[in-house]
């Protein structure tokens, strides 16, 4: 009875996972390639996480909602300006270019906006009332579902379907692996956006204000640093960079917003948070780059449907292991 029912889970198992070295290795650099991309877009949005929790230590999981309304942004943009799903128009670069910027301002405007609103209406007047934190992630997880439930009234269960203005062509071969057009414009994009985050926060006055409030709020009050504006520009600048990372994310993703959209991507975001050092900008990128590739690799191996459980196993892990993160936490620590 025991060996029948054995031979039973492993026949069943045969179909639903695998360990696939020969697809590892033969898509290692394609793997490689594609999962910088896809963790370059987990590197923007969990920015948002890291920067809120730098300051506020507060998982602000209302976040994915913040990045979904700028992917509607995107779509409502693009119709707006007269494209329409199933087909690729061919553009010249001067107009696309000018379209995408078009795009890039109203999801980074929506985002920011919503984010910003979230910041006065769900978490400022918890702050007035000195709530305790279990409070905030409490108030975190309804608000990610007022936002969510917005949308659903608005535009039901139903996603919209996929507007591309770019294809996905090859511009040139890594080791056999094709790079794609989007790829690039996906990872420079990121790294440029990540860069200038990181500039601002640690070269700026307004950034050494954010610094010196995630050291210690109340001597940065006493030296003249007004918290409140800092607090409500750490959500701005979150929102900014999690609209741009909607755009990226609607040009690579073959398909339309929806409302729940943002959910998995936004664990997968908090992951590489977590994952780099939540509060730690450099860790950020280094953990959603991080992910991005581990997930792939994970994909290859064990089968499609397990892409997700990686992410998942991977937070697990490193909470387990070093719950700080590679880069640990600093936002608050840096030089001030």
């Amino acid at each position: 009875m025991t060996h029948e029912l054995g031979s039973l889970v492993l026949a069943q198992g045969e179909g639903w996972i695998t360990f696939d070295v020969d697809s590892f290795l033969n898509q290692f650099w394609s793997n490689t390639i594609d999962g910088l991309s896809y963790g370059s877009i987990y590197a923007l949005v969990a920015l948002g996480y890291t920067l809120v929790y730098g300051v506020l230590k507060l998982i602000n999981f209302a976040h994915s909602e913040v990045f979904i309304y700028g992917a509607y942004a995107t779509w409502f943009t693009f119709y707006g300006l007269g494209f329409r799903p199933g087909t690729t128009p061919e553009l010249p670069v001067f107009e696309l270019v000018g379209f995408l910027l078009l795009a890039l301002i109203a999801a980074m405007a929506v985002s920011g906006g919503t984010a910003v609103v979230l910041e006065r209406v769900a978490y400022r007047p918890l702050r007035k009332r000195g709530a305790p934190r279990l409070v905030f992630l409490i108030t975190a997880i309804g608000a990610s579902f007022v936002l969510q439930q917005i949308l659903f009234i608005w535009r039901g269960g139903n996603p919209e379907n996929s507007i591309r203005l770019l294809r996905n062509d090859e511009v040139f071969q890594i080791f056999g692996a094709s790079v794609t057009n989007v790829t690039i414009i996906t990872i420079l994009a990121a790294i440029l956006l990540m860069i200038g985050t990181d500039m601002f926060v640690n070269r700026t006055r307004f950034g050494r204000g954010i610094r010196a409030v995630a050291q210690d709020p109340d001597t940065a009050t006493l030296m003249g640093v007004n918290k409140e504006r800092v607090i409500m520009t750490t959500f701005l600048i979150g929102g900014l960079l999690a609209g741009a990372a909607a755009l990226l994310y609607m040009m690579k993703i073959p398909q339309g917003a929806s409302y729940q959209g943002g959910f998995i991507l936004g664990i997968k975001a908090f992951t590489a948070a977590v994952l780099g050092g939540i509060g730690n900008l450099r860790g950020a990128l280094l953990g959603g780059l991080l992910l991005g590739v581990v997930e792939n690799y994970g994909q290859s191996l064990f089968g499609g449907q397990w892409r997700d459980v990686v992410a998942f196993v991977l937070l697990v892990l490193i909470l387990m292991i070093r719950p700080t993160g590679i880069l640990g936490e600093s936002l608050g620590k840096a030089r001030v």
